[in-house]
């Protein structure tokens, strides 16, 4: 059910945000947790619905997953090759990681499985995933366009590839080498431009073979070895550094603002959106730096700045692919124009991001010009009239990101549907909330 949410300029947010755990993370520990043998504790999972959905594909597929009283969930493994066929459709909700990485686990089992999804995941393509995954000896029929519901039959053998992405996407290099682990023999993905490695730092965390070579051309091979032991592995859940951007550029945006937002995930594939905004001028401090279960984390400070218009490289899209639409708001904010390139992935997001952002930035007052892999957005600081109702399209980080501009435009914005935002970030908006009245998170 759709939930209309408007929001207006108001005091300068101060307090302590603690962000939800890593998305991507807690999806890849329900999944290796389930293929491993023993019991693995998870701290700090994040229960939001994409990795609910995981978890309860999981349990159809035969693993046991389990939340205790305390918050922390165990997950009880099958051992690799070990999963059952599962006695109805795997519904992913609206979670592509969740999708695709499922396929690449499903294509090495011998089973028979269905996969559905929401409306905004059955929109989504899967042939870039499926294509390889066929190679590799699994049986799959999508819908037309290559989309959700789809039917997968596992390999009875899966053969060994060696795979060149496309495009960078840590999904379909995820998927690639997930199925690689049920081969004989080594199985490889080759990358121009390094993308998220939280599946190669996991796989390892629970005894799998990675290794990573550097190319001549600047990409790189990763490759694993197939038929590991796989063994359970307590984890330890960073911060979701994607979700730390919303009440991040929030705090950058609003006057009189300081935010804290401790043990947030610095993996060097994620933190593309910091580094820009650092470039703009962002008074952002990074204190305390660690290592928390393989994955580096710091605690991070971030108080009111004025910033500035910066051309954004494409070699960094891959950092930051899910940070554009809260660095477009950034933007409208920023002193000059703000020109990002090589971001033709946002197209087949959750939803085409580059047109729907371009086209709620528009609608309140801002002008964005946009093309198939880049957008351009002109700032225009303090100065955004607002006034519009935004279509989020069943997006998540659409609806938190024009959540942000209402914070500093002249007149309220309005958001269709901010049901979306419990996918990612279940508590998103009690915590803004506290954070505008000056509390503590």
């Amino acid at each position: 059910m759709s939930s209309s949410l408007t929001v207006s300029a108001g005091s300068s947010l101060i307090g302590t945000v603690r962000v939800p755990g890593d998305k991507s993370i807690s999806h890849r520990a329900v999944m290796l947790g389930g293929l491993a043998v023993g019991t693995t504790q998870i701290e700090g999972l994040l229960e939001g619905e994409d990795v609910l959905a995981t978890a309860a594909a999981f349990r159809q597929l035969g693993a046991d997953v389990t939340r205790h009283q305390d918050g922390a969930w165990t997950v009880t493994g099958v051992g690799l090759g070990g999963l059952r066929e599962p006695e109805d459709i795997l519904d992913m909700g609206n979670s592509g990681t969740a999708a695709r990485l499922l396929l690449g686990i499903l294509a090495g089992h011998p089973i028979r499985c269905m996969m559905t999804g929401d409306a905004s995941l059955r929109s989504r393509p899967m042939g870039r995933v499926t294509d390889p995954l066929t190679a590799m000896g699994a049986r799959i029929e999508t819908r037309d366009g290559g989309r959700l519901p789809l039917m997968i039959q596992g390999a009875d053998m899966v053969l060994p590839i060696t795979y060149e992405l496309p495009v960078p996407s840590a999904q379909v290099k995820s998927a690639v080498l997930l199925a690689g682990l049920m081969a004989r023999g080594e199985t490889a993905v080759i990358e121009s431009v390094a993308t998220r490695d939280h599946t190669e730092r996991m796989l390892t965390h629970f005894g799998g073979k990675v290794s990573r070579e550097a190319l001549a051309d600047g990409g790189s091979r990763i490759a694993v070895a197939g038929e590991p032991e796989l063994t359970a592995a307590d984890i330890l859940v960073p911060a979701d550094p994607s979700s730390a951007a919303f009440p991040l550029v929030a705090a950058l945006l609003v006057p009189g603002s300081e935010v804290h937002l401790p043990n947030i995930g610095m993996n060097p594939t994620r933190i593309g959106l910091i580094k820009t905004l650092l470039e703009m001028g962002a008074d952002i401090v990074v204190e305390n730096e660690r290592v928390a279960g393989g994955e580096p984390v710091a605690d991070l400070i971030a108080r009111h700045s004025t910033l500035h218009g910066i051309e954004v490289p494409p070699e960094r899209a891959a950092s930051m692919i899910d940070e554009y639409p809260i660095l477009c708001i950034a933007a409208s904010q920023a002193e000059g124009t703000t020109r990002m390139q090589g971001v033709s992935e946002l197209r087949v997001k959750e939803s085409d991001r580059i047109a729907v952002m371009a086209t709620g930035l528009r609608a309140n007052g801002v002008t964005v010009t946009e093309g198939e892999d880049w957008m351009q957005v002109e700032g225009r600081p303090g100065d955004v009239a607002g006034g519009a109702k935004v279509a989020t399209h069943l997006d998540h980080r659409i609806a938190m990101s024009f959540f942000v501009l209402g914070l500093v435009t002249k007149k309220p914005v309005t958001i269709d549907d901010a049901a979306p935002i419990r996918t990612s970030f279940p508590n998103f908006l009690d915590l803004m909330a506290a954070l505008n009245s000056g509390r503590k998170g």
